[in-house]
């Protein structure tokens, strides 16, 4: 498998543990926001494969004590349980990333075990769902799907919501509460631009906004906290 990115060493990915970050080329949605889209187009070449990153793995282990995968969308590769397989024999336990497209695979990372974590993105209310994601259209079956293997699994995870001020309002985050209520956990980030955001123009919304978003799905999951946010 190729690799995209590595962040060396990071306290913020993966709560609880110092841990790096491994990005993963392709996605399946073309999200205007996205902070990686090079990742996401195919313009970042890859910087190794998976044995240099294991390699890499090996010779950290003193340092490190968890391994997160991002991307694009780490759920694209079909060789992803492999992968996580080799991680995980070397003593790491790994967090995911996931947009919740794929909740097939999803469901056997977690039925085998390989996943100690799992951040999933919510993009939007429904009937925004597929503008958020930059598509004409799109099946929320799969979405809908990952979000209750998730509620329904045992494992540590999250649901979370990049909050832009051209996409998101008072009455969608009731709608995104109806969708994920009883989640464990629920996080609300602020927008921020930087220069491989795909869409210009895009801002995000006031503190007091995402105070009062943050309120309104708190109704849904109470463990509902803001990212972002002085």
């Amino acid at each position: 498998m190729k690799i995209h990115g590595l962040q060396k060493m990071t306290l913020l990915d993966f709560p609880g543990h110092v841990a790096c970050t491994v990005f993963l080329g392709g996605c399946d949605f073309r999200c205007p926001f996205c902070h990686n889209f090079e990742l996401v187009d195919g313009s970042e070449k890859p910087l190794m494969d998976d044995g240099e990153l294991l390699s890499f793995l090996e010779s950290r282990t003193a340092l490190l004590d968890g391994v997160a995968i991002t991307g694009g969308e780490p759920c694209l590769h079909k060789d992803l349980p492999e992968l996580i397989k080799k991680i995980r024999a070397i003593g790491y336990p790994v967090k995911l990333d996931t947009n919740g497209n794929h909740p097939e695979l999803l469901k056997r990372l977690i039925d085998e075990g390989l996943v100690d974590y799992v951040a999933m993105d919510i993009k939007n209310s429904p009937e925004k769902y597929a503008l958020t994601c930059g598509l004409d259209e799109m099946d929320l079956a799969p979405i809908k799907q990952s979000i209750s293997i998730l509620i329904n699994s045992d494992i540590d995870y999250e649901f979370r919501t990049t909050v832009i001020k051209e996409f998101h309002g008072e009455e969608d985050f009731h709608k995104i509460g109806e969708m994920i209520k009883g989640a464990k956990a629920y996080f609300l980030q602020r927008f921020t631009d930087r220069d491989s955001v795909p869409y210009g123009n895009l801002t995000s919304p006031h503190p007091d906004e995402m105070r009062i978003f943050a309120q309104i799905a708190q109704k849904y999951v109470p463990n509902t906290s803001l990212r972002g946010v002085d």
